[in-house]
């Protein structure tokens, strides 16, 4: 029983991860915590939970496309998506058209993405993809768009439980000696 960690699978939800082929993650209140550190030159920090890129990897090596889309530009979500070897793109205003061009880039129909999101921007794609997924502090108005909510709150672990999700779902979650990692 690989999910037995995660909380409030449904046949529905699991049906859905089994389909799909692209991951898609917001990064600010997703994959962070939300919060924006500036330090006196306007340069920006964000911090990524290690469990979270792990997650991420993992899915790579399942063959499932990985990519973060975010509205904010900056150099930070670059280079955490540069270290993890995912596409990013920055400044995207329009997260659905840019997950329906990946779409077409893939030849994958929107049933075959799952998007991770918390706020206002990532309604449309949520609507759209085949499984929304939103971390446990999603603003409500997004959250009950959802398909499926982790337990723990963004940047904090709740990418790495979609990603396990979408791992065991498809058969993939690493075994390790003496049980599930």
């Amino acid at each position: 029983m690989p999910l037995r960690h995660l909380h409030d699978l449904t046949d529905d939800v699991l049906a859905r991860a089994t389909r799909i082929r692209l991951a898609c993650f917001d990064v600010d209140g997703t994959l962070t915590d939300g919060r924006i550190f500036l330090d006196g030159e306007g340069r920006e920090q964000k911090a990524f939970h290690v469990q979270d890129g792990q997650g991420l990897v993992l899915l790579k090596r399942a063959g499932i496309e990985v990519a973060f889309i975010t509205a904010r530009g900056g150099t930070v979500a670059i280079a955490r998506g540069r270290e993890l070897g995912v596409q990013v793109f920055t400044g995207t205003k329009d997260k659905l058209a840019k997950v329906r061009e990946l779409c077409a880039t893939l030849a994958i129909g929107l049933d075959e993405v799952a998007f991770m999101g918390d706020d206002l921007p990532d309604v449309p794609p949520f609507d759209a993809v085949g499984l929304a997924i939103a971390p446990a502090d999603a603003h409500p108005w997004t959250a009950r768009r959802a398909h499926w909510r982790t337990r723990r709150p963004a940047g904090l672990g709740a990418a790495r439980e979609a990603c396990d999700l979408l791992l065991g779902a498809q058969g993939h979650a690493p075994v390790f000696e003496g049980g599930m990692a």
